[in-house]
């Protein structure tokens, strides 16, 4: 037996594109599971896998669909977006990610008040990063980490412990929504008229159509112009962004995106949703593995405290007042996505859950979370110093 073909990267590949399978089918064949769906099913058989030692904690596969992997999934849903629905998402998208944001730094101060003990004297700098990651994500903890000189055992202990929260806190955002809506559905007058209702299943079922099968067959010419399409979409936004760098690649890459979906030539394509929501799912899949404990127990929980909290007190902010300012939860949980996890999270989980309309306001919030997180990092981590 070759040895090495079982732990070579076309063996992670293998076990990668199998969870994403089964998350699929168990999501279309399975009641009960459809309750959680396919993204959170391959998010928690990526943590298993990876927690239990069949799956790496690093690999070239997850560097790929994290990056220029999850990128293309985005430019796929992006070129069928429908610049018609986005009317209604501006001003509530920014009040659903202003009141994480807000949820975040408090939560990283209560955090540091409390977790003191056990972090010890840079716990002021735990704040400041962890406000910072989760306002706009990952990005946001490396820069504030350098800035303030974090120790290096406490800088990887924190991005560790990000990481399983980052992908706990995806599960949560997936399922919520659901949950929030059946409850919203049940609790709706009776006298309700059923015509309202209609339009709504008939919007699900489009979307669905979208996600998990094509309007019609897809072709060899279908195949080679999307390929095509997307990966001088993703070269020229990162040629651009080498020469702007002011300008977030992500911008290039949407706006590019929005552009190429005008044509009608590439608006006849067929197959660009379902392609897309598949390369998401493997980026899911991919922060799933990533996630491992272990890494964790070496150091001491109280960084995962540090985080679990942060995220806690963030999640109870903009669910609970998102809900009182009567804020889809959908809005919601793409808003709560681009605070924690980025402008790429964001655009993720409103692909992978239909919400279609969602995504580009999510990758505005989560552009403004990268621009705003560092300062008010910068701003936590110095009230911290001082009042704790």
């Amino acid at each position: 037996m070759n040895v090495e073909l079982l732990y070579s990267e076309s063996t992670v590949l293998l076990i990668l594109t199998a969870i994403t399978f089964i998350g699929v089918w168990l999501d279309t064949n399975s009641k009960f599971f459809r309750q959680l769906g396919s993204a959170a099913l391959i998010i928690l058989m990526g943590m298993i896998l990876s927690n239990t030692g069949v799956l790496p904690p690093e690999s070239q596969m997850y560097d790929f669909f994290s990056g220029d992997g999850i990128l293309a999934g985005i430019v796929l849903i992006l070129l069928k977006i429908n610049m018609d629905t986005l009317k209604d998402a501006g001003w509530p998208m920014i009040k659903a990610f202003l009141l994480g944001a807000f949820g975040s730094a408090l939560g990283a101060f209560l955090m540091g008040y409390f977790l003191i003990n056990q972090i010890g004297e840079e716990t002021w700098k735990l704040s400041g990063q962890f406000a910072a990651t989760y306002i706009g994500g990952g990005m946001n903890y490396a820069a504030i980490g350098r800035e303030l000189n974090t120790s290096s055992d406490l800088f990887s202990a924190g991005i560790a412990a990000d990481v399983l929260i980052t992908a706990i806190w995806l599960i949560v955002c997936i399922v919520v929504p659901g949950l929030l809506e059946k409850n919203q559905q049940t609790s709706e007058p009776k006298d309700t008229p059923g015509m309202e209702e209609k339009p709504t299943e008939n919007k699900k079922a489009t979307l669905d159509q979208l996600l998990f099968k094509s309007a019609r067959s897809i072709s060899l010419n279908d195949i080679a112009l999307m390929t095509l399409t997307v990966i001088a979409i993703i070269w020229i936004s990162k040629l651009l962004s080498s020469f702007l760098p002011i300008v977030p690649m992500i911008i290039w890459l949407t706006t590019l995106a929005l552009i190429m979906a005008q044509i009608p030539r590439i608006k006849k394509l067929s197959g660009t949703t379902v392609l897309g929501n598949y390369l998401i799912l493997l980026f899911l899949a991919t922060n799933g593995a990533r996630s491992i404990i272990s890494r964790i127990i070496e150091i001491g929980p109280g960084v995962l405290y540090f985080a679990l909290g942060t995220v806690a007190i963030h999640g109870f902010i903009i669910f609970v007042i998102g809900r009182l300012l009567k804020i889809k939860p959908s809005m919601l949980a793409v808003a709560s996505q681009a605070n924690v996890g980025g402008a790429a999270s964001a655009m993720a989980i409103a692909g992978a859950r239909g919400y279609t309309s969602l995504v580009l306001s999510g990758v505005a919030v989560g552009i403004l979370g990268n621009a705003i997180g560092n300062y008010i990092g910068l701003i936590i981590a110095n009230l911290t110093q001082w009042f704790v």
